[in-house]
């Protein structure tokens, strides 16, 4: 195993879930040097959404790499994949080592301070299939990930996402669970989270 990532792994006994979680995937420097690097190079936009009658700018910027001509759709926004950068490429080849499983796009989400945030959701979007694979790769600041059931109340937990971690979720997790990122007062360095997925 290159020195640079880390398999050491944590496992949540969630029923209808398959949850990891890697603390050490990426080495801390390297991956504090990629956030760096993406911040300064990502075509970064801030799309608008549409929430009860309401339409905002997303609390967060976001870029979508992937194949070519591979579009995504989520919350009534279209992307359009751009070119993989090398960079992109190289952590992709790793994330699917650990996986076990191919992606074809990444998704960014640039999160610039506590105000910054992912609402309720889960990547159950059609065109990522039954049961998809999502890898979620922390680059940066800390924040808590939040997971609970959609019909069991007391089934829920709070993940601390640490740079350079990578988050594993498989099987039927994004059918019965939903998740978020929720804003918070306490001040966070900024934080880039790469997902990976496989659109069909």
């Amino acid at each position: 195993m290159n020195s640079l990532f880390s398999n050491e792994r944590i496992d949540f006994d969630l029923p209808q879930a398959e949850i990891s979680y890697i603390p050490d995937f990426l080495n801390k420097q390297e991956a504090l040097k990629l956030l760096q690097n993406l911040e300064k190079n990502t075509p970064w936009q801030q799309d608008e959404i549409t929430l009860f009658g309401k339409t905002h700018q997303q609390p967060r910027l976001t870029a979508f790499y992937g194949a070519e001509n591979l579009s995504y759709s989520y919350s009534n926004i279209q992307m359009k994949a751009l070119s993989w950068t090398s960079n992109l490429l190289g952590l992709k080849n790793e994330v699917e080592k650990m996986a076990q499983t191919t992606f074809n796009c990444v998704l960014l989400n640039y999160y610039r301070d506590g105000k910054d945030s992912m609402g309720w959701h889960a990547d159950d979007e059609k065109e990522l299939g039954i049961n998809p694979i999502i890898a979620s790769v922390t680059l940066g600041g800390e924040r808590i990930f939040h997971l609970k059931h959609n019909t069991v109340p007391e089934l829920k937990c709070k993940i601390k996402l640490e740079n350079g971690s990578l988050l594993l979720m498989k099987g039927s997790t994004q059918h019965f669970y939903k998740h978020q990122i929720p804003k918070t007062v306490q001040k966070v360095e900024p934080r880039i989270n790469l997902t990976f997925r496989l659109i069909k």
